[in-house]
């Protein structure tokens, strides 16, 4: 089989990104070769560099530089609540409504077996051990309201309910199949005050 030439492995390159298929991976390759091969570089230099120093916060599992993230080192938060949340921007649409001021534990991930999405899909054992490590007294789920959400909700529930911690999840405020990164400030803010307490579901 020949191999493919370079501006072809450039457009498999670029279908790697969310949402971004062959016309569209084909048209950014066009633009980065033709009007912007600078722009080019430093998009090369600056993946080469995320990915030699952008690692797992020790006890977030955010994606930061260094050991532990800047919100973990934050003395300042509380450090008995702890939201659960699917991946690193749905922290920074949480911090962008300040209605959190615990800590954050980031999934990187989410739970659908209808997909085969299972428990590998989410990080259990990091989250496990952030919590032997911890002093936490609530867990917040705060996973979007779509099946993938709603089904990650259901394992987290099962997984911590004989645990001894207040277990609630965000309020339905949020719009069905709402993901957090879409949802706009105040309807966020509003999900979290007025959170539901899942133990009590028994």
């Amino acid at each position: 089989m020949a191999q493919q030439d370079a501006f072809s492995r450039l457009i498999e390159a670029l279908k790697v990104l969310p949402n971004v298929g062959p016309k569209t991976a084909q048209r950014m390759a066009y633009q980065l070769l033709q009007n912007n091969r600078d722009g080019a570089l430093f998009l090369q230099q600056a993946l080469a560099d995320a990915l030699s120093a952008v690692q797992h916060c020790r006890w977030c599992n955010t994606l930061c530089e260094g050991e532990v993230c800047a919100l973990c080192s934050d003395t300042h938060r509380r450090s008995d609540v702890l939201m659960i949340v699917h991946h690193p921007v749905d922290v920074a649409s949480m911090e962008a409504a300040h209605c959190h001021d615990g800590l954050y534990f980031v999934l990187m991930g989410m739970v659908n077996p209808t997909q085969g999405m299972d428990l590998k899909n989410i990080a259990i054992a990091p989250l496990v051990e952030r919590l032997k490590h911890s002093h936490i007294n609530e867990i917040i789920i705060a996973t979007n309201f779509t099946a993938e959400g709603d089904a990650t909700a259901y394992v987290l529930h099962q997984l911590l309910k004989d645990l001894p911690y207040k277990i609630t999840r965000l309020a339905r405020g949020m719009p069905l199949g709402g993901e957090l990164e879409y949802v706009d400030a105040g309807t966020l803010a509003q999900a979290v005050y007025e959170r539901r307490h899942l133990n009590q579901d028994n």
